[in-house]
This record gives C-alpha cells, structure tokens and sequence, in this order.
C-alpha cells in the first residue's frame, strides 16, 4: 500500500517498527561501538531512539476533554 491510502495511525506504526529495527542492527556493542557504523556515538542510533521517544503512547480516543468536576452542582 502507499501513503494516500494509509491512516495516519498506521503511518506511525511503520515509522516506530522501522526504527526498532534500525536499533537491532545499530546496539552498541559490549565495547560500545556500533557494530554497523563502527562509532561509539552512532547518529543512525541516536535518530531511531529520538523517533520513539517522539512518537510516544498515541491519545486514546475520547480522553481530550477534562472529566467534570465533581464541585459543579449537575442539574436533576
């Protein structure tokens, strides 16, 4: 599928499974160079770790709007 036909939620799910991959393949190894680039500070890393600390938990539907609060007299 392309993107005109996806939703943006799954837009966000590709972008988040793509960088997980990218970290597998770019973990720092026990010497803490990256084995792919062969750099202690690799930016393909720094840039998938940025991309989920970004992406975050999605809103969940209906949770936009404060509760009411429980001081307001409701009407009977």
């Amino acid at each position: 599928m392309t993107a005109p036909f996806l939703s943006l939620a799954q837009i966000r799910n590709r972008l988040i499974l793509t960088a997980r991959t990218v970290l597998r393949q770019h973990r720092p190894g026990p010497d803490g160079h990256c084995p792919t680039c062969r750099t202690p500070a690799c930016r393909v890393g720094t840039a998938a770790r940025d991309l989920l600390r970004a992406a975050g938990d999605p809103p969940l539907p209906g949770t936009a709007t404060d509760p009411p609060s429980s001081d307001v007299a409701q009407p009977e």
